[in-house]
């Protein structure tokens, strides 16, 4: 017997049956409505228990750019927001191109011990879009990337994306897209429409975005591989997923939080916590995202976590960076978004927001509540609302577009590989070792 092994009590799966979960050597070893054992208890209070999340689109930083986050200050903040494992996007400095940089972030997340940290690979060197990186020697190295993406950069030469996606299908990998034509959002600001035209600031047209989804989904079609649209954020890309999926072709798509709630007309006060890439759309686009969503068009909700230093944010709205950050709030957003308007059902929200993704990545130890799995674990207290302080923030950047926001539903405990990381909402100072 392991000295942290319990049974976690009197909580609730997200189909309300009340349960208990009797956890041995970090793994879930009994799941009933009375379980008999000496172990140690924890109190779940009747809240609900979910798989722990899994995001496949943060930004970590580091290595490089250590003054916005770290691979452990992000992990707290994953942790704080019911995270058990979170996927590193390659825009670190160096650019993760190669095996050694995916190995030295896989290596960090080890060393933090609160959650899985996956690395992404760069899909082009140096994220130039001129030619493919070393997309082999990252899927056969110790961090066994298989998630590739030049986000924050559209891989937008065809040829090159032809290539990725017939390069990746040997070892069914995957190339996650930034869609967005260059040459339609040269010195764009934010999304192109009324608003916009309003405040003189440079327009970014839905088109840059839907122009990349079609040609992309009608090649990974051709060549039969695996893609998935990073950030989707306009009504016409999510039709265009629809009916993609609808010709049975190979693409996954998410959308975050940020762009399940907010719209562009938050530009207005020329703050630049709102501006982002993609930018915030319609309120059409928005109510047309969480339909998509809802109804599975949609796969997967996913933070696009983008930590900023202050100086980068804190200047007029041209100069600024773009970016938000997201894994705390991600889970309290999609339930005021989701299901308090009766568009989703806790059921559904753990699906897109763990069980999808973790299939959709290959993290086997993640995205489910089984005996014999890992006790990966999250307790969600689903009737009490909060209010967001940056301040309190445990990512080392505090640009969140959500401060002074109430939210619904809140993270309580979580537990990594049966190490529970996270206690009322604290660190607990434990890792998984």
């Amino acid at each position: 017997m392991s000295s942290q092994d319990f049974i976690l009590k009197n909580v609730r799966l997200s189909n309300s049956d009340r349960v208990e979960i009797e956890v041995r050597d970090h793994c879930i070893s009994q799941i009933a409505s009375e379980v008999s054992s000496d172990l140690p208890t924890i109190d779940g209070a009747g809240h609900m228990v979910l798989p722990g999340l899994v995001d496949l689109h943060t930004h970590l930083r580091e290595p490089g750019k250590e003054d916005s986050e770290t691979v452990l200050s992000g992990s707290q903040a994953a942790v704080k927001g019911g995270y058990t494992a979170v996927s590193a996007m390659a825009n670190t400095f160096p650019v993760a191109d190669t095996a050694g940089v995916v190995e030295q972030v896989a290596r960090l997340g080890v060393q933090a011990g609160l959650c899985d940290v996956f690395p992404i690979g760069a899909v082009t060197v140096g994220l130039k879009g001129e030619r493919l990186a070393e997309l082999s020697a990252m899927a056969q190295s110790a961090a066994a990337v298989r998630i590739f993406s030049d986000d924050g950069r559209c891989v937008s030469d065809p040829l090159l994306m032809r290539r990725a996606l017939e390069y990746v299908k040997s070892f069914d990998g995957i190339i996650a897209q930034h869609a967005q034509d260059p040459a339609l959002t040269v010195d764009s600001q934010m999304n192109e429409g009324i608003i916009s035209s309003k405040l003189g600031l440079k327009g970014w047209p839905a088109i840059a975005e839907e122009a990349i989804i079609a040609r992309d989904i009608l090649m990974a079609h051709y060549v039969q591989s695996r893609l998935h649209i990073c950030h989707l954020t306009t009504k016409g890309g999510v039709e265009l997923v629809r009916w993609a999926k609808g010709q049975g072709m190979k693409v996954t798509a998410e959308v975050t939080p940020h762009h399940l709630m907010l719209t562009d007309d938050l530009a207005a006060t020329y703050d630049p916590v709102y501006k982002v890439n993609p930018p915030l759309r319609t309120e059409s686009d928005v109510l047309a995202l969480r339909k998509g969503l809802a109804d599975g068009t949609i796969d997967i909700v996913a933070t696009d976590h983008a930590p900023h230093p202050s100086e980068d944010k804190d200047c007029e709205w041209n100069a600024a960076a773009f970016g938000m950050i997201g894994l705390e709030t991600a889970l309290s957003v999609v339930s005021t978004a989701m299901i308090e308007t009766k568009l989703m059902d806790w059921n559904t929200l753990s699906k897109r927001m763990s069980t999808t993704p973790a299939q959709i990545a290959g993290y086997k130890n993640h995205g489910e509540i089984q005996v014999g799995g890992s006790a990966n674990l999250i307790v969600v207290d689903t009737e009490t609302s909060w209010t967001v302080d940056r301040n309190q923030s445990f990512s080392r950047s505090s640009n969140t577009p959500f401060h002074a926001l109430t939210l619904n539903s809140s993270v309580i405990h979580t537990f990594f590989n049966g190490v529970q990381v996270l206690r009322n909402g604290k660190l607990t100072g434990m890792k998984y070792e």
